[in-house]
């Protein structure tokens, strides 16, 4: 299990002298895996504990607040990725515009030695710390010699076409709704998470009933119909098909919702937290000429969403051990 610790306090001595990885993280996509997994194995090699140093909230949420940002994964779903991984421990360091004037070697001594007791960093090769960004790789490493820990910086993850894995990239294959592609560069396959809540129960007349769920305002992913695995807050995994928009046939003010109809389920849901993992882009939403039309669609939909889920195949480790 890997529990989340404020960033403003000294960590158990359980956990310190472990090897920390340091950034931001969102996504924990295949460029992030290739600096957690180095932490990984250099905690195993040593024999101590791999923790995460990351940053609430994104940085880019306090110097640029007017400016939506879709978050890929938010901190409990950040968390639940690293402990899937094998970390001990994320701690969330608050990010505010106080905690950005502060020098470079602040961060070094308040947080890295003070806080966690470090004995070996592992960040990219870009990692840049401190007011102004006064710090950076050289920084760090001779922070690390006069402190006594050691630094490994990591070359950034390229993909099999060469470019760079960003999760600027991830969030704009998902607006396409790319569902396919954002997974290839995720390294699984992309996941929300959220509270089962009441609706208009529309879908259970038409025999399509849903569990539905609020994302967070700035979930920039396309809207439309898509083939997804619903996983209950009990662990067991059911295919599905959902459905994330504005719902122009029967209600053309909503606000959007994700609303997943499970197949061959009939259980009461409300309540539970549960995990969406998006499989593929089936269609975008569409307005139809009555109830009629749009029960034959959503059929249609099932249908070919069982047909895509049945030949799905793991895309890594964390991914089998997310959404299979």
């Amino acid at each position: 299990m890997c529990v989340r610790l404020p960033g403003n306090q000294r960590l158990p001595e359980s956990l310190r002298g472990g090897v920390v990885a340091i950034g931001n993280f969102d996504g924990v996509h295949r460029g992030h895996q290739a600096v957690l997994g180095r932490a990984l194995g250099e905690a195993e090699k040593l024999g101590v504990p791999a923790l995460v140093l990351t940053f609430e909230p994104h940085p880019r949420k306090v110097f640029r607040p007017d400016e939506p940002l879709f978050v890929l994964t938010p901190p409990k779903m950040k968390a639940k990725l690293l402990a899937k991984l094998g970390f001990a421990a994320v701690v969330e360091q608050a990010f505010t515009r106080e905690f950005a004037t502060k020098s470079a070697e602040t961060f070094v001594t308040a947080i890295l030695e003070e806080n966690l007791g470090i004995g070996h960093v592992v960040t990219g090769f870009n990692f840049h710390f401190g007011k102004d960004r006064q710090g950076g790789p050289a920084y760090l490493m001779d922070a690390g010699k006069r402190y006594g820990f050691e630094v490994t910086l990591v070359d950034a993850f390229r993909d099999e076409d060469a470019s760079i894995v960003s999760s600027s990239r991830i969030r704009s294959l998902l607006a396409e709704g790319d569902a396919v592609q954002a997974g290839g560069l995720l390294g699984y396959r992309f996941t929300v998470q959220g509270e089962v809540i009441g609706g208009q129960k529309l879908g259970r007349t038409l025999g399509f009933p849903t569990a539905n769920m609020r994302l967070p305002a700035d979930t920039a992913l396309k809207e439309g119909i898509y083939a997804v695995r619903f996983r209950r807050a009990d662990g067991t995994l059911h295919d599905a098909v959902a459905s994330f928009g504005r719902r122009p046939t029967v209600d053309d003010n909503g606000a959007p919702l994700l609303e997943t109809f499970l197949f061959d389920f009939s259980s009461d849901l409300y309540g539970e937290v549960c995990d969406v993992h998006f499989f593929g882009y089936l269609r975008g939403e569409e307005k139809f000429d009555g109830l009629e039309a749009l029960v034959a669609q959503m059929k249609r939909d099932e249908a070919e969403a069982r047909a895509l889920l049945a030949g799905v195949r793991p895309l890594s480790e964390l991914d089998a051990m997310i959404a299979f």
